[in-house]
């Protein structure tokens, strides 16, 4: 098992890829934090990482305060005696506008995408430092990667956490916690008819924007949670212990 006794948090775990990846660690043998908004869907992963016989507790919290991260983090770090791991997954897709940007939504994509996963890092970080290092694991996107017409605000904050990746990791790799980042491109999550309907809620304009989506990615199709959860967990694992920095596209060939 490949995080036998580890004790991992995963933020925004209560669907899609953090869904998936709460399952997976645990069927790799780690305890696992499950932090989500929502508290109904944040019982039922606890529930269905013990029905597989693994080990979860849920916490409620919103990630897009600064002070409910601190907070969250603390407690999670009191039930686990401790933290090894951290999937800082957190995110939104932001308003699509650049002219007449809802200021209000453009603060609360800040929140959600930056500044939880920078407040969340620096909250596990002297626990891992005291459990002897340790591996810190953030999601961006192909959008932090190349630019995206389409989603301008949600771009530059994935290049935000894609930049903040590589400077954690040059900062905390004496502490032996290793920092790095996963860029997902489409995935078949809740999330993505969100990117899907900003021009209007729509059927055919929906179908429309998913068949373009899926044009350009060379694969021919969308991702499923688990591939990217499966990358997450390489990334955590001690089987990257020399992976430090790196920003992994697990995108079906987009970004090439």
């Amino acid at each position: 098992m490949r995080l036998q006794d580890k004790r991992v948090v995963v933020t925004a775990a209560a669907s899609g890829m953090g869904r998936a990846g709460c399952l997976l660690f645990a069927q790799e043998g780690a305890t696992v934090a499950v932090v989500d908004i929502d508290p109904a869907r944040t019982e039922q992963v606890v529930a269905e990482v013990i029905a597989q016989g693994g080990k979860a507790r849920g916490f409620v919290a919103d990630l897009s305060s600064a002070e409910a991260c601190k907070h969250v983090i603390a407690e999670c770090a009191e039930w686990l005696g401790g933290i090894d791991l951290l999937w800082a997954h957190a995110g939104s897709p932001g308003p699509s506008a650049v002219e007449g940007v809802d200021i209000a939504a453009f603060d609360f994509a800040v929140a959600l995408n930056l500044t939880s996963a920078l407040i969340c890092a620096g909250e596990v970080a002297d626990h891992m430092r005291r459990a002897g290092g340790g591996a810190i694991l953030f999601t961006a996107s192909v959008a932090g990667l190349r630019g995206s017409p389409l989603s301008p605000v949600y771009s530059a904050l994935k290049f935000g956490v894609v930049g903040f990746t590589k400077s954690l990791a040059r900062r905390y790799a004496r502490d032996g916690i290793r920092v790095n980042v996963v860029c997902p491109g489409a995935v078949d999550t809740p999330m993505l008819p969100a990117f899907l309907d900003r021009d209007g809620n729509d059927d055919e304009l929906r179908a429309a924007n998913q068949a373009r989506l899926v044009a350009n990615v060379p694969m021919g199709r969308v991702a499923r949670p688990e591939e990217i959860a499966h990358a997450a967990l390489w990334l955590l694992s001690d089987d990257a212990s020399f992976v430090n920095g790196v920003a992994l596209p697990v995108d079906g060939g987009y970004a090439a």
